[in-house]
């Protein structure tokens, strides 16, 4: 691929895996490039009243500042992401939990088909465009205030995440730290100061005239 450029990528679109949403439902969709910081604004706008904190609260402002209201909120919200975002879409997931309690959550792992378009750096040389197509793996994560169907693969009760970290700290409190490898340094054994690399000391040379072995 060393006389092709990449043009373009293109993604295919996929259908949502959670059907009979309600049509109002938001969908904030993670990309490589997008903030946490702005995709959470705008998700707990639609599902808190009381949402982002003032940078600068007056003298009569409490530490939050209501943002949504009750007749613009919603029950439930889904948030997507595609290969590299995968990660950054459940930061987002995680931080909603913690905001807005009691919310059952279903997860679904599908692939979706990325198209890379390639054309060749010298058009003169003969060469014909390319057309990569790679599928990655993508996430759809849909919390809702009302309860979900238990039986469906991915679902996740509230306050389920708060028990399994408790229980992974409480395994990782009951298992016995290793002592951490000494670091090599200093004078070792056997060693003294000074008796590192160093120069062997040069031998006197004989002075000039005195040549040795000879007679008068």
């Amino acid at each position: 691929m060393e006389n092709y450029r990449k043009a373009r990528t293109v993604e295919q679109p996929s259908l949502c895996p959670f059907p009979d949403l309600p049509s109002d439902t938001p969908e904030v969709r993670v990309k490589d490039g997008s903030k946490i910081r702005n995709l959470m604004r705008f998700a707990l706008s639609r599902m808190e009243e009381k949402t982002a904190s003032a940078d600068h609260p007056g003298p009569h402002e409490g530490p939050e500042v209501s943002v949504g209201s009750g007749e613009n909120l919603c029950r439930q919200i889904v948030f997507t992401g595609v290969g590299q975002s995968v990660a950054k879409a459940i930061t987002c997931v995680e931080i909603m939990k913690r905001r807005v309690h009691d919310l059952h959550q279903h997860t679904k792992l599908v692939y979706r088909t990325v198209q890379e378009v390639w054309e060749p750096l010298e058009p003169d040389a003969g060469l014909d465009s390319l057309t990569v197509s790679r599928n990655v793996p993508s996430i759809w994560v849909l919390l809702s205030r009302d309860s979900l169907d238990k039986n469906q693969p991915g679902y996740q009760a509230p306050g389920s995440f708060d028990a399994l970290w408790a229980q992974a700290l409480k395994e990782e409190a009951a298992t016995p730290k290793h002592g951490q490898r000494r670091k090599r340094g200093g004078t070792g054994t056997g060693r003294t100061e000074g008796a590192g690399r160093g120069k062997c000391p040069r031998k006197p040379r004989k002075p000039f005239g005195h040549a040795g072995g000879g007679q008068d």
